[in-house]
């Protein structure tokens, strides 16, 4: 039976649509014959306790030349048989946070959102990670400078990083001793006010940053090594980072299988790991990517995959 897939993104006029996840969920949704529909940017809104969106029909084609029509906006009201596709990128700022509250409402009105709000609220991408503290490497989260200070003396190197970044911004590698070592303290703490996280460095980010993607807490058996690039440290592909695909390793799949059934539990359906080396580094859970990439390169349908979930989800 057809659903109405209701897409909560960033602009879809400026994505690229080589990389970007979210077009291949469209792409699949539409395939199957569901109805899209396109929420303008900053347009839910609630009324009498009742969600809403401003939103326009939807088709999609891949064609980088012109790969998306939009027909007539109108209001909807959130309910039964409505899919909710929640992937606007961080920052997870206060206005972030109020659209999960109104796609709590849209819940209760019978919708499906994916991933669930409350868990999207719940779950830093970079705390997240320390539910399963058996899989981290060393790390310190804190206000505290001379704490944070102390850890990169303890393990010589670290990666200092905000918790509300993403694509890499912000993230500093630092020694010991170095001299800018206070400055990134103080700059990544705000002079003591805001936590900051600092992770033992892990020298095989050379090897690059696996991005390991969980749908309904299954892992795809490939993920996508992002290697740093030059004198870049960071693997990122928004930061530079050349994206390579590989089975996953045996530890790859017992990280997966630590983390994938909490995912599932808390109704995240759609989740990316970041793993450096043996270790699990964050836990991202907002609008995680590397869906095209995969597939390109071992003619995989990904989204597919997800589909599959919220159908059966739907039916059970």
């Amino acid at each position: 039976m057809p659903l109405d897939i209701v897409v909560v993104m960033d602009p879809i006029g400026s994505i690229k649509i080589a990389k970007d996840s979210t077009f291949a969920m469209l792409l699949e949704a539409q395939r199957r014959g569901h109805r899209l529909h396109y929420v303008q940017p900053g347009g839910l809104s609630v009324r009498d306790g009742t969600a809403l969106a401003k939103v326009a029909p939807l088709r999609v084609r891949d064609d980088k030349a012109g790969w998306f029509e939009l027909g007539d906006w109108s209001t909807l009201a959130f309910g039964p048989g409505q899919v909710v596709l929640m992937r606007k990128d961080p920052p997870v700022d206060n206005e972030y946070i109020h659209d999960t509250q109104v796609l709590g409402l849209a819940q209760q009105a019978g919708a499906m959102v994916v991933n669930d709000p409350q868990g999207l609220r719940d779950y830093n991408e970079k705390l997240a990670a320390l539910l399963f503290p058996q899989c981290c490497p060393p790390t310190l989260v804190s206000r505290d400078n001379a704490a944070l200070k102390a850890f990169v003396g303890e393990h010589g190197e670290a990666v200092l990083k905000p918790l509300d970044g993403m694509g890499g911004r912000s993230i500093f590698r630092a020694r010991a001793g170095e001299a800018n070592l206070n400055v990134i303290l103080e700059t990544l703490t705000q002079g003591g006010h805001s936590l900051a996280m600092a992770q033992r460095y892990l020298p095989q980010i050379s090897e690059g940053d696996k991005r390991i993607l969980l749908v309904d807490g299954v892992p795809v058996d490939y993920c996508l090594a992002r290697i740093p690039q030059g004198d870049e440290f960071r693997g990122n592909l928004a930061a530079g980072g050349r994206g390579e695909g590989r089975p996953l390793s045996d530890r790859d799949r017992w990280i997966a299988a630590e983390v994938g059934p909490e995912m599932k539990r808390r109704g995240m359906l759609f989740v990316g790991l970041d793993v450096i080396g043996d270790y699990l580094t964050e836990v991202n859970v907002t609008s995680p990517t590397c869906i095209r990439e995969l597939d390109a390169q071992y003619g995989l349908n990904i989204a597919g995959l997800m589909f599959d979930a919220i159908e059966a989800r739907l039916a059970a």
